[in-house]
């Protein structure tokens, strides 16, 4: 039998007492997926906002369980803006949020994985508020995430939102029902990407070098927590990544991400992943579907 916890181990009521915000106020269905434990104001437009990180994650913990992926951080700030849009500004649950702009660079060498759950600290700035009818429509925000007193990471993210009405008439109707995504071709091996399960593997062996489909899992558990009509962002910034390691090779590893995203990817259509080295160890990619540009990103890289 699994030893109960002696009354020693358990909080007393001198000691904070921590849970997952509620999963509606960061957008997602799964509890597991929930980063976010709580949040406060600072003063005007400033706010401190607490997390959890798991030890272990399909995608955002290294197969070794050594260290944190960027894109953790990344999915942290963008689950930020969500629960102060809602919590703060008061933005009703049902709005469409668009994701516009993303900063995220992040220090990997205080991204390890400890002994307990890592408890990030964010300090947000919202800013740029813009308002129709006295109601925030969107904002930006600057985050700077640091783990007990140790700056490990900082974002920015520009955000909108629209009423549920609108969104549809922007779609053109298409909603998660409706529209049905291409089967995924197969995958590049998993070492390639530094993945090692073949289901996280987003990219399909290169058209050309530099260029790869993308691979759309609807049936993903991370990247389709729920059902999308789209193709969402953080599987665009996985595909970023995995085009960042699939040049660059095993030592190559992201440690930032600059992001915009010009329109939706459509799930019924095929998105075509372009990269090539810049300047600096970065790394610039693009995603295309037809003949312009879905979202680009310059990924940022340091030797493993």
């Amino acid at each position: 039998m699994p030893e109960m916890p002696r009354p020693a181990d358990l909080p007393t009521a001198s000691e904070v007492l921590t849970a997952a915000v509620p999963r509606q106020l960061v957008h997602r269905a799964a509890v597991a997926e929930t980063l976010l434990t709580g949040w406060h104001a600072l003063g005007a437009d400033q706010f401190a906002v607490s997390a959890q990180w798991p030890r272990a994650h399909q995608l955002h913990v290294t197969s070794d369980r050594t260290a944190y992926e960027p894109l953790l951080v990344t999915e942290t700030v963008r689950q930020s803006g969500a629960l102060l849009a809602h919590a703060a500004y008061e933005v009703p649950l049902g709005q469409r949020f668009v994701l516009q702009e993303l900063r995220v660079t992040t220090r990997p060498e205080q991204l390890r994985v400890g002994p307990l759950p890592a408890e990030p600290a964010l300090t947000v700035k919202v800013f740029d508020v813009r308002r129709r009818a006295g109601r925030p429509t969107a904002f930006r925000y600057d985050a700077d995430v640091t783990i007990g007193g140790t700056h490990v990471a900082g974002g920015h993210i520009a955000v909108s939102w629209t009423s549920e009405s609108v969104y549809r008439r922007l779609r053109g109707g298409r909603t998660a029902d409706s529209v049905t995504a291409l089967p995924p071709p197969p995958g590049l091996p998993p070492g390639e990407v530094a993945r090692t399960v073949p289901a996280d593997v987003v990219l399909a062996p290169p058209a050309r070098p530099g260029r790869w489909q993308l691979r759309v899992d609807t049936a993903h558990p991370v990247f389709f927590d729920h059902p999308l009509d789209h193709v969402p962002g953080m599987l665009l910034l996985e595909a970023a990544r995995q085009a960042a390691h699939a040049l660059g090779g095993a030592r190559c590893v992201p440690v930032s991400f600059h992001a915009s995203f010009a329109r939706y990817a459509e799930l019924d259509l095929p998105t075509w992943i372009e990269a090539e080295r810049g300047p600096d160890d970065q790394v610039q990619v693009l995603g295309i579907q037809g003949d312009s540009a879905v979202f680009e990103c310059r990924v940022g890289t340091v030797a493993g």
